[in-house]
C-alpha cells in the first residue's frame, strides 16, 4: 500500500469497488429471498363463526424449498454468497497463499530508552533509541502512511554496531497529531531538527525512505547550519527532489489530474474520513489492498509477511492524516537545495521503482556534489523489507565511512 498523492485514485477505486460488490452480493441475496414462495395461510375459524383477516403477501414467511440446479434462483443465491463472503473477508484467505512463506516482521526487543520529546506545532514526537549509547548514531525517518517499525529489520541487521534511533512522524504511531492540523514538509523537518537538538551535538548520519527523504532534503533547506556540524551524512532511499507527481510512473497522466481531480479528492477524503475508513476496511478484507501493496511495493521476492505488514497500516492510519500529508507532498521541491548540500550522500534506488522512479535519484546524484548512487536489484519501493540485507550492508558501509574516517565508502 503506497501512501503518495497519486495513490489516492486507487484507494477510493478500491473502496467504492468493494462496496459495490458488497451491494450487488445482497441485492442478489435479497432477489433470491424475495423469489421464495409465500404459502397461503389456513385460517381457522373463531367461535363466533368469524375468521381473522389473511396477512398481506409481503409479512407472509418464505419457504425455502431449494434444490441445487441451473436455475435463476440457485445463481442469485450463489452469486450473492460468493460476492458478500469475498468482499467481507475471503480475500484473507486467498491473498496469502499467493506469496511465498517467509520469517515474521519480528518487533524488537525494549529499546534502551523512549522519549517523548515536545514537536512543532504542539506535536508530541515518540522516539526509541537502540544499542550502546557509546555507538555511532544513526537516525532514521520511515516513510508515510507506516511508522518507525518499518526500521525493525534495519535494527536486526545492523545489530549493536550503532545507536539506532527510530521515531514516528507527526500523527502517525505513537506521535500525536499537530494541534492546527498541518503536515508540510516544514513542519515535519521542524520536527527532526529537535530531535537532532535533543540527541546533543554528536554528529549523526540520516536516513530517510520516501517522505522521509523529502524532510531530510527539507531539513537541509531550513537548517543548512546543521550540515557538517550535526549531519554527517545522509542516506536518500527511493525518494525525490521534487512534488512526487512529476517523478513517477505514467506522471504526465498524474500532473494533468493533480489539480482537477487529486487535490478534490484528497479534500473529500479528509471531509469523508470515517467512510474511506470503513472502504479501506473492506479492501483489506477482500484481499485488493494486499495485491495492490505486493504490486506497487515489492519486485516479486517477497514474503507474505510482508505484504501484510505493510498492508495492515491502511487499518492503523486515518484517512484524514493520509491526505494532509500527502497534500504535504505536493507543495514539497527541494530542487534549488541540492547543490548546497555539502556532506556525504548515498542515493538508494531501485531498478524496478514506479513510485520514485530511478531517474529521480540519478537527477539527485548529479545535482549534489559528490553523491553515490547505489541501485538493488530486483527492486521497488520496499526494497528495505524485500532486500534488508543489501539494504543494511550499503547503509552501514555508508555509514561507517561518514562516521569513522578513513574508511573506503562505497
Amino acid at each position: 500500500m503506497l501512501f503518495m498523492p497519486f495513490a489516492i485514485l486507487g484507494i477510493w477505486f478500491r473502496g467504492l469497488l468493494a462496496l459495490g460488490l458488497l451491494g450487488g452480493g445482497l441485492w442478489l441475496l435479497a432477489s433470491w429471498y424475495d423469489a421464495l414462495p409465500r404459502p397461503t395461510p389456513v385460517l381457522q375459524t373463531d367461535p363466533d363463526g368469524t375468521r381473522p383477516p389473511a396477512p398481506p403477501p409481503s409479512f407472509r414467511a418464505r419457504v425455502i424449498r431449494w434444490r441445487p440446479g441451473l436455475t435463476s434462483e440457485t445463481a442469485a443465491l450463489g452469486g450473492g454468497l460468493l460476492l458478500v463472503l469475498g468482499v467481507s473477508g475471503g480475500g484473507l484467505l486467498v491473498a496469502p497463499l499467493r506469496w511465498r512463506a517467509g520469517t515474521p516482521v519480528l518487533v524488537p526487543p525494549q529499546p534502551r530508552t523512549v522519549e517523548h520529546l515536545p514537536g512543532p506545532d504542539g506535536t508530541t514526537l515518540h522516539l526509541e533509541i537502540y544499542g550502546p549509547p557509546e555507538a555511532p548514531p544513526l537516525l532514521v525517518t520511515h516513510g508515510w502512511g507506516v511508522t518507525s517499525a518499518q526500521w525493525y529489520y534495519l535494527l536486526q541487521d545492523v545489530g549493536e554496531r550503532f545507536r539506532l534511533v527510530v521515531w514516528d512522524l507527526p500523527g502517525l504511531g505513537r506521535s500525536t497529531r499537530p494541534a492546527q492540523s498541518e503536515y508540510s514538509l516544514d513542519m515535519m523537518a521542524r520536527a527532526l531538527d529537535a530531535i537532532l537538538t535533543f540527541l546533543g551535538p554528536r554528529p549523526v548520519v540520516l536516513v530517510g525512505h520516501s517522505i522521509g527523504g523529502m524532510i531530510l532534503l527539507t531539513l537541509c533547506r531550513l537548517f543548512p547550519d546543521a550540515l557538517g556540524r550535526r549531519v554527517c551524512g545522509m542516506v536518500l532511499a527511493h525518494t525525490t527532489y521534487t512534488n512526487p507527481v512529476r517523478t513517477t510512473a505514467k506522471h504526465q497522466l498524474y500532473t494533468a489530474l493533480q489539480k482537477p481531480v487529486l487535490e478534490p479528492l484528497l479534500h473529500l477524503t479528509i471531509w469523508l474520513s470515517p467512510v474511506l475508513w470503513l472502504l479501506n476496511i473492506l479492501s483489506y478484507l477482500n484481499g485488493s489492498a494486499h495485491h495492490s501493496t505486493a504490486r506497487q511495493s515489492f519486485a516479486g521476492t517477497q514474503t507474505r509477511q510482508q505484504v501484510a505488514f505493510v498492508t495492515r497500516c491502511v487499518l492503523q492510519t486515518s484517512p484524514a492524516v493520509l491526505a494532509r500529508g500527502m497534500l504535504g507532498m505536493l507543495r514539497y521541491d527541494a530542487t534549488a537545495t541540492l547543490p548546497t548540500i555539502g556532506v556525504p550522500v548515498l542515493i538508494i534506488a531501485g531498478d524496478q521503482d514506479t513510485t520514485t522512479l530511478p531517474d529521480a535519484s540519478a537527477y539527485m546524484q548529479a545535482s549534489i556534489p559528490g553523491a553515490q548512487r547505489t541501485t538493488l536489484t530486483p527492486a521497488k519501493h520496499q526494497d528495505l523489507l524485500e532486500h534488508h540485507g543489501p539494504f543494511a550492508q550499503r547503509v552501514v558501509a555508508f555509514c561507517d565511512a561518514c562516521l569513522c574516517p578513513g574508511k573506503e565508502s562505497l
